[in-house]
């Protein structure tokens, strides 16, 4: 699907979609248990993903239609080894989080996905896996999958790097609960993405499992039992989708949006307000309410790290490129490394649009001063992020922005285009 976007004024209230980074975590976390039913999730191609392997390691999962609520009898921390190989389809974060889970089953487990997951990397997961005394090797000796894993792991200690994917140690220590020893997570380099780790934590007490930060990493002590309280857990609202929200009605909407659902948690991508505040926009949170209100302002170029926050670097670039003066993403290496290579999808779809952009290996400038963006036909790369911020740019650029691919928005935001739709933007499907 191609989508066209033309210059747009936005205004209204919209509700932020359910977070994809807890709906992962929460229905994961429901299938290491017996019984538990999560609410408000964010049913999309990527948390599908998800839902399948936990039937595929012996789960049995319901989703109530129009209710937004997915009872799943887990496999109360004893995964079957799956009858067929585990396609996790684009999503990385299920390919991570249940590899470790296939360590933990009495046998022979193949993981892979399509062309963009089979490109990224997993052998640090690999080896922690080894080091715990399971085996997991990838059939094409490269790290990356097809991926086959044998277990059982009793636990034990492992060695991950921290500025690859914190999805690793995510993914060990939701494993690490339900083993006999527990597991130990050393860092041997700095983590990147840390948020995303507070955010399991987060998850994990829900459930009633404990896990903490040590000197030098992560342990999360064994024996424990998946159990959240009423048998129920709440999805909150996702602040990476969030930020293409607050973007657009920073750049297109004179009389204010008001984005519903943004209440605080764990999720770094919060920083979002915070970069916008830097950048001079009229934006104001009330976070008892969980709401936000943003209008159209004139902004300014900020340096911003997004080492904790790799998701907010389309964002942040597309408003550096409508903002006055110069906006630089710095400590942005390992968002090369997600579904493509951000930074560089970033860079040469903004230049296509006419923006002053210079890409280093571990930094992104924009220069917005005296740029006018105008419309192109940029590729969707396959990757849902690398769409919506170029939608966003659509709506202030002059002419017609098409962006092919289009439909791949539903790995985290089914119906993006309908709520742009919805709030005054000029979209064409």
């Amino acid at each position: 699907m191609d989508v066209s976007l033309s210059r747009s004024t936005l205004s209204g209230t919209v509700r932020a979609p359910p977070s994809k980074s807890y709906t992962h975590r929460a229905v994961l976390a429901a299938g290491y248990g017996a019984e538990a039913t999560v609410h408000d999730l964010l049913v999309s191609a990527d948390t599908q993903a998800t839902r399948r392997a936990v039937e595929a390691y012996g789960g049995e999962t319901e989703l109530a239609e129009g209710r937004g609520a997915l009872t799943v009898e887990g496999f109360d921390g004893r995964p079957g080894v799956p009858a067929d190989v585990v396609d996790c389809a684009n999503s990385g974060t299920t390919m991570r989080l249940t590899t470790a889970t296939a360590a933990l089953a009495d046998g022979t487990t193949v993981l892979t996905g399509d062309g963009s997951l089979r490109s990224r990397p997993q052998e640090p997961l690999l080896d922690a896996i080894e080091q715990l005394g399971g085996h997991a090797e990838s059939t094409r000796g490269d790290g990356q999958a097809p991926l086959v894993v044998e277990g059982p792991i009793d636990g034990g200690t492992a060695a991950v790097p921290g500025d690859v994917s914190s999805q690793f140690v995510t993914a060990l220590l939701m494993a690490g609960a339900v083993t006999e020893d527990g597991i130990t997570v050393e860092l041997e380099t700095d983590l990147k993405s840390a948020p995303y780790v507070d955010i399991t934590v987060e998850v994990l007490d829900a459930f009633g499992v404990d896990a903490e930060r040590v000197d030098g990493g992560y342990h999360v002590a064994g024996g424990q039992s998946y159990a959240p309280e009423g048998g129920t857990y709440h999805v909150p609202g996702d602040f990476s989708s969030i930020s293409y929200l607050l973007a657009a009605g920073a750049l297109a909407a004179p009389d204010a949006l008001v984005v519903e659902g943004a209440h605080p948690s764990a999720q770094g991508d919060s920083a979002i307000v915070d970069v916008l505040e830097r950048m001079g926009a009229d934006i104001e949170w009330d976070r008892e309410a969980g709401e936000i209100t943003v209008a159209r302002s004139d902004l300014s170029g900020v340096e911003v790290s997004v080492a904790d926050t790799p998701d907010l670097l389309p964002t942040i670039a597309v408003l550096g490129a409508a903002a006055g003066g110069t906006t630089t993403i710095t400590d942005c290496e390992h968002v090369r490394y997600k579904e493509t290579d951000r930074v560089t999808a970033m860079a040469e779809s903004l230049e296509a649009m006419g923006a002053t952009v210079l890409e280093e290996r571990d930094r992104l400038t924009v220069r917005g001063e005296g740029t006018a963006l105008r419309g192109a036909t940029l590729s969707g790369r396959e990757d849902h992020r690398i769409i919506m911020a170029l939608s966003v740019a659509g709506l202030v650029a002059d002419g017609e922005t098409t962006v092919t691919g289009a439909e791949d928005v539903d790995v985290s935001f089914p119906g993006f285009f309908d709520v742009l739709a919805g709030i005054g933007a000029d979209v064409t499907r």
